[in-house]
């Protein structure tokens, strides 16, 4: 175990909407506060750098409209406004997870590098987060990352799981509370960089789910409007 405790709290982070592509879909961009019984702050992704809020013309320079555009990005949908929701600011986050190095995900890890990253060590073997296509914008940040190659249990409740193919480094988190999107294995997962491995991914997820789970997928545009978000917990 990486953290004493148990889990105890989820909290689904709305942090923006994204076009994908010109109109191919518009996908919800979803961050997570997990906490423990013990009172640890666990932020699983961190969102779109700040910056394209405050900056016009940060996306250009850094290649996002070749994938895309934010849609209505507001103040409250960076992961240091969706957390403020909460009554949590960055310095009071104990640990941070990051499933992959696209930018929707990595785009605010530098506002939580106080805290040990953890993600895989493939994943972080990149020179530079993954962001998108070619484009290497941002660099990793200076912080104590804890890498992984295996199942990993952080605390009673929560493991991560390796579930590479969309990434060669993706990370999932199988979750039990107290008391990517799901029409993707149709498509045949056509945004992985591998989709045989995420097929295989998939199946040992939904192989891992007992019966009533709920999965929550990354980016699926039904399931997306009907997840309660921050400050509603789970």
């Amino acid at each position: 175990m990486i953290l004493p405790g148990k889990l105890s709290r989820l909290f689904v982070l709305d942090l923006g909407r994204f076009e994908v592509r010109g109109g191919e879909r518009v996908i919800g961009i979803p961050g997570f506060l997990l906490q423990t019984d013990r009172g640890a702050n666990i932020l699983f992704d961190t969102g779109f750098p700040p910056d394209y809020l405050t900056d016009p013309a940060r996306p250009g320079q850094d290649g996002l409209p070749r994938f895309g555009r934010l849609l209505d990005y507001r103040p409250e949908q960076t992961a240091e406004g969706a957390l403020a929701l909460l009554g949590i600011a960055p310095a009071d986050i104990d640990l941070t997870i990051l499933s992959h190095g696209h930018i929707d995900h990595v785009g605010s890890l530098p506002l939580f590098a106080h805290a040990p990253i953890l993600m895989t060590a493939r994943e972080r073997a990149e020179p530079a987060p993954l962001y998108f296509g070619s484009a290497r914008p941002i660099p990793w940040p200076d912080a104590t990352y804890h890498l992984i190659d295996a199942d990993t249990p952080v605390c009673d409740g929560l493991a991560l799981i390796p579930t590479p193919g969309h990434t060669a480094g993706h990370l999932s988190a199988l979750l039990t509370l107290p008391d990517n999107r799901a029409s993707e294995p149709a498509e045949g997962f056509p945004d992985a960089d591998d989709p045989v491995a995420a097929k295989a991914s998939a199946n040992r997820l939904l192989s891992l789910a007992p019966p009533g789970a709920h999965l929550i997928y990354g980016h699926d545009p039904s399931q997306w409007p009907t997840l309660p978000k921050a400050p509603q917990a789970w």
